[in-house]
């Protein structure tokens, strides 16, 4: 028989940086589940990637336990880290602030 699902929880999270502090500390101990167990599992996973914030989707099931799901990381964090940029153009479509190769575009579409 199936777990019993009582909440979903979508969160960016740094890769192997997860700790009981907001966004993840908050959104998972309303819910009764380990904190500590969540960032261990999520560091472990994540452990050698790039520093980069991925999405996380969280099912929590009646009993407090959890299971988790990586994403990939969004497509303007990819870029920025393409283009060796700290953060985007505040004016957008009147400032350029980088330019990416044709390749460099095709490789972040692969992913």
């Amino acid at each position: 028989m199936a777990k019993e699902q009582i909440a979903k929880v979508n969160l960016y999270v740094t890769a192997g940086q997860a700790n009981p502090a907001p966004p993840v500390g908050p959104a998972l101990g309303q819910h009764g589940v380990n904190i500590m167990d969540f960032c261990k599992k999520f560091n472990e996973q994540t452990k050698g990637k790039d520093p980069m914030p991925l999405p996380v989707i969280i099912n929590i099931y009646k009993d407090k336990s959890f299971d988790f799901i990586i994403k990939t990381p969004p497509s303007s964090a990819l870029l920025k880290k393409a283009a060796k940029v700290a953060k985007a153009s505040g004016e957008a479509g009147k400032q350029t602030i980088a330019t990416l190769s044709r390749a460099q575009v095709e490789e972040i579409a692969k992913q």
